[in-house]
């Protein structure tokens, strides 16, 4: 059994919450603090960001759809990135990723995914 980079995902019903967690190697995430979040893909969809942090003066970024529900979070000490998932919807299944990133129009675009991502599933 390896260890995986993502973890904390699984199932739950709409209402419901989950903390996901992402563990790089040392080297990713020190190299990546400038740029960091999660992304999502669905079932026959597009991988989108949901959520980004950026160190060189922008804000936290949210997608619309998780404004209010979700809220990234990280601890340089441990070289670890969270998602912290409430109120959770059937929209929201999907595999979820890390990834070091950069910002496009506003948006965020992953740059390296660095795990293999955790399934999220919502069921109404």
């Amino acid at each position: 059994v390896q260890a995986q980079v993502e973890s904390g995902g699984g199932s739950v019903e709409a209402g419901g919450s989950l903390k996901l967690s992402c563990a790089p190697s040392e080297a990713q995430y020190t190299t990546s603090r400038w740029c960091m979040g999660w992304f999502r893909q669905a079932p026959e969809k597009e991988r989108e960001g949901i959520a980004t942090v950026f160190s060189r003066g922008h804000p936290t970024y949210y997608a619309d759809s998780v404004k209010g529900r979700f809220t990234i979070s990280q601890d340089n000490a441990k070289n670890t990135l969270y998602l912290q998932m409430n109120n959770l919807k059937p929209e929201d299944t999907a595999m979820y990723y890390c990834a070091s990133c950069s910002f496009y129009e506003g948006r965020p675009v992953a740059n390296t995914y660095w795990g293999q991502g955790t399934q999220v599933t919502v069921s109404s």
